[in-house]
Formats: structure tokens, C-alpha cells, sequence
């Protein structure tokens, strides 16, 4: 007979196994028949509470990080207010979106995904956009992205994707990136991550600033009116100032430069009274159309083109003031996507179903706490009133002797409130469905989609997808990983991966090669995994997925910084003329110098130096311009000035210089790539000319220069 107490000593042993040709179990050692499907009423329905291998994988991971939060925790937020300016009632019973002009509170809280609060603003990343609605009926918190589409369909698998995007847990590198072997070994396995992974390898993943990104609410939510019919949703936040990217070499730059990039942008330019505005738009989808389309309304891998549903614009955002303390309401802000008011309901997404119960989870592992509610910028303005007591923290002071219902000694209060008094009801929808874990079949298109984001960007957008995936795939020392990858590359579009395959040295395969029964022993058939496939989009192309063909995309440069690069001597007409005009436009002009405190102009007065060539660089500002002025040699002659000219180019901004300081631009080591239709190159033999600086403006309204790159490096 074994020795009970030697057993159980053994047991209780570190235990080091790295699980090689073992099964997969839950923590009570229970094998576990499917790890990729939660436990749904049908394969369309609603994921069932009972899901104790879902429920125990999730709590695991949602308290595997203390006190910062595990996903989303480097970001920035601000306060606002929301104004409708479109009034749905026919649609939803929300209290917020009756009447035109009504505004409510809100706090936004934008952020990276997969670095710590430590890590740089301008990680290649999606982008969390969160807005907390401070409603008369409650809080309603849409959390959404900068990314209308996720990496996965069911929530069962979203610890495995942040484990594998996260550092690598033996040295815990790299930081903030996805370039790395366990990221692509993970998706090299999911072919429904490739529609995400045309987005997070576009220019889409390193935007501008926050205040150019696109918000999208990712899932299909419900809508409910006042007779209880219901629409589904998609939710759109499209900004004013549209939507803009940096290069991937600037973003490099910038993490160098200022790690705080988009931080600090978001917070100037509330100081400096440019609030940050977006419009939130919705697609409605009515009930009777759930199956019309190509594509599973359901699917969190999907979008519904624009092309199919318009949106409609119902109202602005606009953010007016900084937080006071950033701990206090930036960090200490808690979203949940389960926070809804009457009117607005959820969908059968298995990832939003798993989000509903996750969140509330991870808040009580970050916060400490069930009452995190009431910290102060967690509160609802709407009066609060229940059973709940006690824990730890608690701050609401509740008075009486009642804290239970049914009661009579404190008069039956708080009493439930009637549908037409503005309780909460959930949808009556019907569910009647065996429990499996299984997909819907309708989720098997992998691909058509991912196409149809590919063949949607303009050819210097694609040739970034190329470069992206390049990179990321380059830094893969695991062969079979890029060769799975190339192979899923080749679904979406062939010259894409012959591209990517050139890039590394490589072939493409002539085979699909991800295999389908992953992470299993080689006699099972996972349970639940069915072939990917290529479904046709209804439209070939849409102009909304392309950044640089976007139609919301206004010619403006409101808040944009411009460099103005000056020395002693620096002509005070070229350079009062240029600040003035930038002015006008809504754009901030700064006077770079070789030092800081002040240069002496022609006329023999003093400009300040807002930066020196040591404290900034051209990474940090949208366009350079080099005025005229007597000490333009010792100008050409700095290795710094020259540096801004160079990487401004680089980076496909415009350049401008009037009067002598053309001869610089014609010295520069770019001159001779500059092409005849390169607009984005501006110079003039005269001074101070308000001609030139309204084309110098005229050029910033479009931003960047893409076609120039062809030339760049050839």
C-alpha cells in the first residue's frame, strides 16, 4: 500500500511539467473535451453561467496581474459631455437619445492593449476607446475600440491570446509588441484571427494621436424601443479630425523620443481649448435581416460594410477637460460592457458573452473591492438605492434597519420598478436550444473578410500591410511559424504573401498548412473546430477601411504642430508670417533653434526658442519649415536641422522654405528623389509671401505623402 502522507506531499510539490504530450485539464484536473467553445444554448445562443470550465479559466486570468489592469493598462482619458443631435426614440427607450440637444456627462479613457503602464504610446497595437455615459438612468459604458473586429469568436479563448501576446513569460520580452514566437504561433493556429490581423498590421495600428482614431463598439448590441421591439447595432465613433497614421520608422522614433506621445497630445490640446471631437453614429440592422447577410451578425470577426447599412450620425462626443488626478479617474475608472440602461441590450456574441461576465471580475481583482462603484468616478449620477452592504471600502453610509427584500418593516422599499417606470428588461428573446460547445457554421468564414480590408486600402496602405507583416514575421525564429503563416497569407491574397514570403527569404506554401485538430493529441478530433473557409464579400471594396481614402476625413490641420526651424539671423516677416497663418488655420507654429532661450532676427529683436534641436525632434511635429534668414549656413552646416528635414521627408510630410532657405532643401540629401508631383515639397524665392503659406497649408490638409515612399529607397 502507498504511503498516504508521501502521496500527498507529492502532490503538493512544485510542480514544473511544461504539460508536453499531456491532456488539457481545469485546475480540479478535470480533462476537458473542447477549450475553443463556451457552453451556449445552440450553437447561436446565449453562453450558459453554468460554463464552470469558462467561468474558472477567466476568473484565473482576470486575477493574474495586481494592481494595473492585465489588457488596456497604459492609456490616457479626459472629460466630456455627449450631445444628441439626432434623436432615435422609434429606435431605443435609452433616456440619453430622446431629444436633440440633450447632453450627458462622459468620460473617455483611450489606451494600448498588450503593453504595461510603463510602455510606449506608440507600440504597433489596437486601441481601447472607452466612454463612460453618466446617464440620468444609470451608467452606460461602451467599450469599444479602434478596431472594429477582434483576433477571436468565443471568450474561451482570450486568455490564450493575451498569453500569447503578452512578454514571454521565461524572460518576459518583448514588451508592447507582438513580434515575437508565442504571438504568431497562437495565430498562425486561428485562421479566424486573419481579419484582424490585416487591421493590427495597417497603419490603423499606430495612429496619429487619439484624437484621430476611429471608435467602434466591435460587437452587435440590441437596441429596444418603448413597445419592446428590438434592431440590432453597430456603434461608430468617427473623429473630426479623421482618421490619421503615423509611419512604423516614426513610431519607432517616437517611443525614442517621447514614450508619452499620445498621452501628452491628448492632453494639450484639451489645455489649449482643441477639444477632441467625434461624432458616434449607429448601423441598425432590423431584426428580420439577422440572416440576410454573407456574414453572421454574431461574429465579432465581422463588420457590416458601410457599403450594405449606412451609419447614421445620432450625436457628438466632444472632451473639454483634463482629469485632476490621473490616478484618481484615469486608473481608477472601471468599465464594463455589462453596463447598459434601458434600451440598449446584448446580442448572443460569445465573446461579448464572456466579456459580461469578465469584467466585473477583473474590477474586483484591480480595484479590491465590490463597492468600486463608488469611487467618485465610478458613481452614477442617478440615485443608487438596493440591498447591497458592508465590504470592503464601503463608502455609502445606508441608514435603517432593512437591508433585505421582500420586507415590510422598511415598507417594501426599495421597490422594483415597473417597465414603464424604467426597469430594466432585458429583450424577450426566445432561446430554445440544446446546450453544446460548439460554432455556428456561419462563423467559419475566415477569410472574406480579411480580403476584402486588403483589397480595400490604396497601394501604398498595402505595400504597409507588406512591411508590417515583414517585420513581425522577421523577428519569428521558428521557421514552421512563418511558413503557417504565409500559408494563411495566401487565403487573403496571393501577391500579399508572395510579398511577405520575399521579405523572409521564404516560399509560400502550396498547401494550407494550419492544422485543424491544434493543441490536441494526434488520435483526437478536437471537439467543435470545423475547416476554415473563403466566403465572397457582398462588396469588393469599401472606401471607410481605407485611412487614406476615408470619407470622413476633413481638410483640416486644426491642433497640428509645425517645426520652424530657425538660427541668428532668421528672417522675423517669414517667420511672423507663417506662425500667423498656421494660426488662422487652427495649427500651432513652434520656433526650434539650436538652443534654447532666444535667436536674434534680421531686425535685430528676439524670438523665443520653444524647443532647441536637442530637446525635440521631427517625429514630433506634422510638417517642417525652414524660413529665410543670414545665418542659413550655419543652419545647412547642423547636423540636427538637417536630421528634421530628412526624416520629414522620410516620413512623407511636407517641407517648405522661402527666400535662401530653398538652397538648403536643394542641398539635402533627398533633393534628387524629390519628383515634379511631389506637392508635399514647397519652396519659393520669395519672403514672407502669404501665397506660400496657404499652399504650405493647402499641402498639410493632406496630410502625407505616401507615394513618395516608391522613390525613398531606390
Amino acid at each position: 500500500m502507498k504511503n498516504f502522507q508521501d502521496e500527498k506531499q507529492r502532490d503538493l510539490s512544485i510542480n514544473t511539467s511544461d504539460g508536453t504530450n499531456k491532456f488539457l485539464t481545469t485546475d480540479q484536473g478535470v480533462k476537458i473535451n473542447d477549450d475553443n467553445n463556451s457552453l451556449k444554448a445552440g450553437d447561436r445562443g446565449p453562453s450558459l453561467l453554468e460554463d464552470f470550465i469558462l467561468r474558472e479559466k477567466i476568473t484565473h486570468f482576470d486575477h493574474e496581474r495586481i494592481p494595473e489592469r492585465i489588457v488596456h493598462a497604459r492609456g490616457s482619458g479626459a472629460h466630456g459631455f455627449f450631445e444628441v443631435t439626432n434623436p432615435i426614440p422609434e429606435l431605443t427607450k435609452a433616456g440619453f437619445l430622446q431629444e436633440k440637444g440633450q447632453i450627458t456627462p462622459v468620460f473617455a479613457r483611450f489606451s494600448t492593449v498588450a503593453g504595461s503602464r510603463g510602455s510606449t504610446d506608440l507600440a504597433r497595437d489596437a486601441r481601447g476607446f472607452a466612454v463612460k455615459f453618466y446617464t440620468q438612468e444609470g451608467i452606460y459604458d461602451l467599450v469599444a475600440n479602434n478596431i472594429p473586429v477582434f483576433f477571436i469568436q468565443d471568450a474561451s479563448k482570450f486568455p490564450d491570446l493575451v498569453h500569447a501576446v503578452k512578454p514571454e513569460p521565461h524572460n518576459e520580452i518583448p514588451q508592447a509588441a507582438s513580434a515575437h514566437d508565442t504571438f504568431w504561433d497562437f495565430i498562425s493556429l486561428m485562421p479566424e484571427s486573419m481579419h484582424m490581423i490585416m487591421w493590427v498590421m495597417s497603419d490603423r495600428a499606430i495612429p496619429r494621436s487619439y484624437r484621430m482614431m476611429e471608435g467602434f463598439g466591435v460587437h452587435t448590441f440590441r437596441l429596444v424601443n418603448a413597445q419592446e421591439e428590438s434592431v440590432f447595432v453597430k456603434f461608430h465613433f468617427k473623429p473630426k479630425l479623421g482618421t490619421h497614421a503615423v509611419a512604423w520608422d516614426e513610431a519607432q522614433k517616437i517611443s525614442g523620443k517621447n514614450p508619452d506621445f499620445h498621452r501628452q497630445d491628448l492632453w494639450e490640446a484639451i489645455e489649449m481649448g482643441n477639444f477632441p471631437e467625434w461624432e458616434l453614429g449607429v448601423q441598425v440592422i432590423p431584426a428580420e435581416d439577422e440572416h440576410k447577410y454573407k456574414f453572421d451578425l454574431l461574429d465579432p470577426t465581422k463588420i457590416v460594410p458601410e457599403e450594405l447599412v449606412p451609419v447614421t450620425i445620432v450625436g457628438r462626443m466632444v472632451l473639454n477637460k483634463n482629469p485632476e488626478n490621473f490616478f484618481a479617474e484615469t486608473e481608477q475608472i472601471a468599465f464594463h460592457p455589462g453596463h447598459v440602461v434601458p434600451g440598449i441590450d446584448f446580442s448572443n456574441d460569445p465573446l461579448l458573452q464572456g466579456r459580461l461576465f469578465s469584467y466585473t471580475d477583473t474590477q474586483l481583482s484591480r480595484l479590491g473591492s465590490s463597492n468600486f462603484h463608488e469611487i467618485p468616478i465610478n458613481r452614477s449620477i442617478s440615485p443608487v438605492h438596493n440591498n447591497q452592504r458592508d465590504g470592503h471600502m464601503r463608502q455609502e453610509i445606508n441608514k435603517g434597519r432593512v437591508s433585505y427584500s421582500p420586507n415590510s418593516l422598511g415598507g417594501g422599499c426599495p421597490y422594483q420598478a415597473k417597465i414603464a417606470e424604467g426597469g430594466f428588461s432585458s429583450f424577450n428573446e426566445r432561446v430554445d436550444s440544446h446546450k453544446v460547445r460548439a460554432r455556428s457554421e456561419s462563423f467559419n468564414d475566415h477569410f472574406g473578410q480579411a480580403k476584402l480590408f486588403f483589397n480595400s486600402q490604396t497601394p501604398e496602405e498595402k505595400s504597409h500591410i507588406v512591411k508590417a507583416l515583414r517585420f513581425e514575421l522577421g523577428k519569428v525564429e521558428t521557421t514552421a511559424i512563418r511558413v503557417r503563416m504565409l500559408g494563411l497569407l495566401s487565403q487573403v491574397d496571393t501577391e500579399l504573401a508572395e510579398k511577405v514570403a520575399q521579405g523572409l527569404g521564404a516560399t509560400v506554401p502550396s498547401t494550407l498548412e494550419t492544422p485543424i485538430n491544434k493543441g490536441v493529441s494526434p488520435e483526437t478530433e478536437e471537439a467543435g473546430t470545423q475547416e476554415p473557409k473563403t466566403v465572397q464579400s457582398s462588396v469588393e471594396s469599401s472606401q471607410a477601411l481605407s485611412m487614406v481614402n476615408n470619407p470622413t476625413n476633413s481638410p483640416t490641420i486644426e491642433s497640428r504642430k509645425v517645426a520652424i526651424l530657425v538660427t541668428d539671423g532668421v528672417s522675423e516677416a517669414a517667420v511672423m508670417n507663417m506662425k500667423d497663418a498656421l494660426k488662422k488655420a487652427g495649427a500651432k507654429g513652434c520656433v526650434i533653434a539650436p538652443h534654447l532661450g532666444s535667436v536674434t532676427t534680421d531686425t535685430d529683436r528676439a524670438i523665443a526658442a520653444e524647443f532647441s534641436f536637442f530637446t525635440a525632434s521631427s517625429v514630433l511635429f506634422d510638417a517642417v519649415y525652414v524660413p529665410h534668414g543670414l545665418g542659413l549656413n550655419a543652419l545647412a552646416e547642423n547636423d540636427d536641422a538637417l536630421e528634421y528635414l530628412n526624416d520629414a521627408y522620410k516620413h512623407c510630410k511636407v517641407i517648405g522654405a522661402d527666400g535662401e532657405a530653398s538652397e538648403i532643401i536643394n542641398a539635402a540629401p533627398f533633393a534628387s528623389k524629390i519628383t515634379n508631383d511631389d506637392e508635399g515639397v514647397i519652396v519659393t524665392s520669395e519672403i514672407a509671401s502669404e501665397a506660400f503659406a496657404q499652399e504650405f497649408i493647402n499641402a498639410m490638409t493632406k496630410h502625407r505623402f505616401w507615394q513618395r515612399e516608391p522613390n525613398l529607397y531606390s
